[in-house]
């Protein structure tokens, strides 16, 4: 099954980004990136997503603290990673409570960076 990109836009809008930089710093405009969330593969067992950080016009991402993220993304409520595993999970007909787990950022240039998000089959 593929999860295509409509899809992960509803578990993970766009408007979750300005919600989470209003919860972190108080305000959206403080934030040096949007979040979208990918779908990079999906085999019978394994869900590979990622979290992609887009810089925003006038923002620094390399000088943003990026590496820190998969802590601070796994536990925040806002983002709401855990829920967002079960949708998917849902969606590809897996139990609600299939395991999950983030990766390291990955810096893919100096204007994307990306944390792998990857779901196993219960």
């Amino acid at each position: 099954m593929v999860l295509d990109q409509a899809f992960l836009d509803t578990v993970f809008p766009a408007e979750r980004t300005d919600a989470f930089f209003d919860a972190l710093f108080g305000g959206a405009e403080e934030g040096a990136y949007d979040i979208r969330l990918v779908c990079r593969n999906v085999s019978a067992d394994r869900a590979e997503l990622a979290f992609e950080l887009h810089q925003r016009p006038g923002k620094c991402l390399v000088c943003n603290l990026t590496y820190g993220l998969p802590q601070v993304f796994q536990r925040h409520p806002v983002l709401n990673v855990a829920g967002v595993a079960r949708a998917v999970a849902e969606k590809l007909g897996w139990a609600a409570g299939s395991p999950w787990k983030l990766g390291s950022t990955q810096e893919k240039s100096r204007e994307l960076h990306c944390i792998p998000f990857v779901i196993e089959r219960a």
